[in-house]
């Protein structure tokens, strides 16, 4: 049987490279992620997640490719503590315990090694309550398996946790994680839905996706535009002009620490105890990631921060699985 997994405090979230980048992807660009992931390993940034279902059609488990083959070639400082997280998708064709079984194998064979952390990607409970029992099963599968070292989830609320935490426990299958979509822009999972506290009392460590809300904390983006393409593009021109309180305290706040507002952002995630998970497609931007450790706001930046996001007259749209 697998034993818990130790984490390392900060991730880099490969679903960068399997959203957004793998969107227009080509070969070229695989020197740049390789560089993206030997800056990250030898700053001490050693936990990747990722997806099977990042990357579709000739691009299917590209990301999990990709990964691997960084995680082999890479011959630094701190290989020995890569940690590699893969989140299974719920597709509707899954439908047993042995699809999650066989769902890993297959990102384990992508990786060239076993998943070191498995995530159920999403609940079902929203939609088709009935397909996820089965699908849990084949996540503890793994675990007692030992073809993982832990399993975590995504997208759960504390209500549907503890009902996951109690069936998996009657097995001896410790959850490891919880990945909820958290920022400044985005504190309901904890402010609201109270998922910090489940998470303490039950042993499991939060991760923060999204933290820097698509990019709208970095301070690249303002009212007047240029805008992202596409439904991002849209989403900023509607949350931007609700939240210049929020970015001007941002702002004032990285100034004062002589770091940018994006490292003011993850830092932040950091000091509500959480593994943010921040994407990064160019070295510039892992490099700007990687400075938002060694470093810690102090109790009245984070009082003001956590005032000027509860004051936001908009807030980051809530990812449509995510359960209570």
């Amino acid at each position: 049987m697998s034993q818990k997994l130790s984490l390392p405090k900060m991730g880099c979230g490969t679903w960068a490279w399997g959203n957004r980048l793998l969107w227009g992807y080509d070969e070229s660009m695989d020197s740049q992620l390789q560089a993206v992931f030997n800056l990250c390993v030898s700053n001490g940034v050693t936990l990747f997640d990722t997806g099977d279902s990042y990357g579709t059609g000739r691009l299917n488990g590209r990301s999990e490719l990709l990964l691997g083959r960084f995680s082999q070639e890479y011959q630094g400082l701190g290989k020995e503590n890569i940690c590699i997280a893969t989140k299974l998708a719920a597709y509707p064709w899954r439908l047993t315990r042995s699809s999650m079984v066989s769902a890993c194998k297959a990102s384990a064979q992508r990786l060239g090694k076993n998943v070191d952390l498995v995530q159920m990607h999403w609940s079902t409970a929203n939609y088709a309550p009935w397909q996820e029992g089965r699908l849990l099963d084949g996540l503890a599968d793994l675990y007692e398996q030992g073809l993982v070292k832990g399993v975590g989830l995504s997208n759960y609320g504390p209500k549907r946790l503890k009902r996951v935490q109690q069936k998996f426990a009657e097995r001896g299958v410790p959850i490891t994680t919880l990945q909820v979509q958290y920022s400044l822009l985005s504190t309901y999972p904890v402010t609201q839905l109270g998922i910090k506290e489940v998470c303490d009392e039950l042993g499991i460590r939060l991760i923060a996706y999204s933290p820097l809300a698509l990019g709208i904390l970095t301070g690249k983006y303002s009212e007047k535009g240029p805008f992202p393409k596409g439904i991002r593009g849209l989403l900023f021109r509607q949350l931007l002009p609700g939240i210049r309180p929020l970015l001007a305290c941002l702002q004032e706040i990285a100034q004062s620490n002589n770091k940018t507002m994006s490292q003011v952002a993850i830092n932040w995630c950091i000091c509500k105890e959480s593994i943010p998970i921040p994407g990064a497609k160019t070295v510039e931007q892992a490099k700007d990631n990687i400075g938002a450790l060694g470093w810690q706001l102090n109790e009245s930046e984070i009082t003001e921060l956590d005032r000027a996001a509860a004051g936001a007259d908009k807030k980051m749209v809530q990812n449509i699985f995510q359960t209570k």
